[in-house]
Parts: structure tokens; C-alpha cells; sequence
């Protein structure tokens, strides 16, 4: 159980991967003092966030390549802690808004998709293939397992020719939703469809109540789900393993 003291240096912080482990589904949570927490780091997949006074420690610590700094004190210790060993980048964040999406223009999006090419739930036939392909691992990573993924998460992906090219995904899950991972081998983009399968994923997530929340790594992925009903909120700072 995660104390309500820790929870609170979070506040306000609209990430859903922080929900996700603050509410026991995924990642781990590390600490400056257990007993009286002023420092905290929430370590989900690839992504680490740092939140309350900036500590060296976790900073230092920090086991995944892509940190989050909750402030500008924040970024000043990160950036003497790794000096050269980070880059720092942008992302951007999507408004959360859940009654933006048009049903028709999804579905139209869906029954576009190019002659040759199927859209499927990611189900035992596909699963295999996607854990072991660098490109789409990440549909299904975080789970511990098949059995886990298919409790759990959610996603379609596109084949062609009995094999996946493209793919919507749970990266993670929270209540009430999840974190939509959306990808395409590099070969088959421009081509209609991460948003057939972007498009997919929304309107299953609605069908079963919950919110596919949606978070930018760049300008690309921001175009793409302005097409799918969202609007940007931000653009906000990051810091990259080199």
C-alpha cells in the first residue's frame, strides 16, 4: 500500500503511468525516507518520474531511459547528475477529454484499410510473434505474461501476409483506462494504418468504458492523434539515456 503522504507529491501530475502504479497495477515506486517521504521515483516500463525535492539519489538510481522531472529543479540536478550521459528532449501530452471521439469518423478510419491487409484483436495466433519483434514488443511488455496480456490489456494489430505490421496496444493499464502504445514497422507507414488500428483501439476502450489515454513522443505521433479526435495539451521536458 502506497502511503498517502507519497501519493500526495504526485498531485496534480495528470500522467496515467503514474496512476498505474500508484494503484498497484505496474511499475515500482522508490523513495527518499519510507517513513517520511520528501523525494519520490515511479519507475514504469521505459519511464521514470521524479516528483517532490529533487534527490541525487534517485536520480542516479533511475533504471529506465526515459526520466521525467516533475520541475525545473528537477532538470538542474538530473543535468549535473549525468552531466553528458542524457539528452534532453521533448514530449508532448494530450488532453484527457472523453467525450471527444466521433464514432463515425473511427469507424470510417477502420473500414479504410488498405486492400491486402486485415485488422485482428491481438489474440494466442499473433502474440508470440509480437514479444519477440523489437519494433512491436512494447504492445505487450508490461504484462507478466500471455495470460496477463489477455486479462488485462487490450489491442489489434495489422496483417499482412499472417504476419503483424502495425499495432495499437495497452503499453499500460490504470483504472479506468489505459496508456495506448501505437506502432508501425517502418516499411508500411504512411500507409492508413496505426490509424486504423489507433482507431480500433479507441473505439473498443469506449465500448468497454474505458479512457485510451494518449502521450506524444513527437510531433508525428501528436499528428496522429489529432486525426483520431484528440487535442494537444503541451509540450513538456524529458531526459534520454544516451
Amino acid at each position: 500500500m502506497i502511503n498517502i503522504k507519497t501519493a500526495a507529491l504526485f498531485d496534480g501530475w495528470n500522467e496515467t503511468m503514474i496512476l498505474s502504479c500508484l494503484q498497484g497495477h505496474m511499475g515500482h515506486l522508490a523513495v527518499d525516507n519510507p517513513g517520511n517521504p520528501c523525494s519520490a521515483r515511479i519507475t514504469v516500463g521505459d519511464f521514470c518520474f521524479l516528483a517532490g525535492i529533487p534527490c541525487e539519489k534517485l536520480i542516479s538510481e533511475a533504471d529506465a531511459p526515459i526520466i521525467t522531472p516533475q520541475s525545473e529543479a528537477w532538470c538542474e540536478v538530473i543535468e549535473k547528475v549525468y552531466n553528458n550521459k542524457v539528452r534532453k528532449s521533448s514530449r508532448y501530452s494530450i488532453k484527457k477529454e472523453p467525450a471527444i471521439f466521433d464514432h463515425n469518423k473511427l469507424n470510417g478510419f477502420v473500414l479504410n484499410l488498405p486492400d491486402g491487409f486485415t485488422l485482428q484483436r491481438i489474440d494466442e495466433s499473433v502474440y508470440d510473434v509480437i514479444i519477440r519483434e523489437n519494433w512491436c514488443a512494447d504492445f505487450c511488455s508490461l504484462f507478466s505474461g500471455m495470460q496477463d496480456y489477455f486479462n488485462r490489456g487490450i489491442g489489434f494489430v495489422v496483417i499482412e501476409n499472417g504476419i503483424p505490421v502495425s499495432g495499437a496496444s495497452s503499453y499500460t493499464i490504470y483504472d479506468g483506462g489505459i496508456e495506448i502504445e501505437i506502432d508501425t514497422k517502418p516499411e508500411y507507414r504512411k500507409m492508413g494504418l496505426a490509424t486504423a488500428c489507433g482507431a480500433r483501439l479507441i473505439l473498443e476502450c469506449l465500448d468497454r468504458g474505458q479512457y485510451p489515454s494518449w502521450d506524444a513522443h513527437d510531433l508525428r505521433s501528436v499528428a496522429l492523434a489529432e486525426k483520431l479526435c484528440y487535442h494537444m495539451d503541451k509540450e513538456y521536458v524529458v531526459y534520454i539515456k544516451n
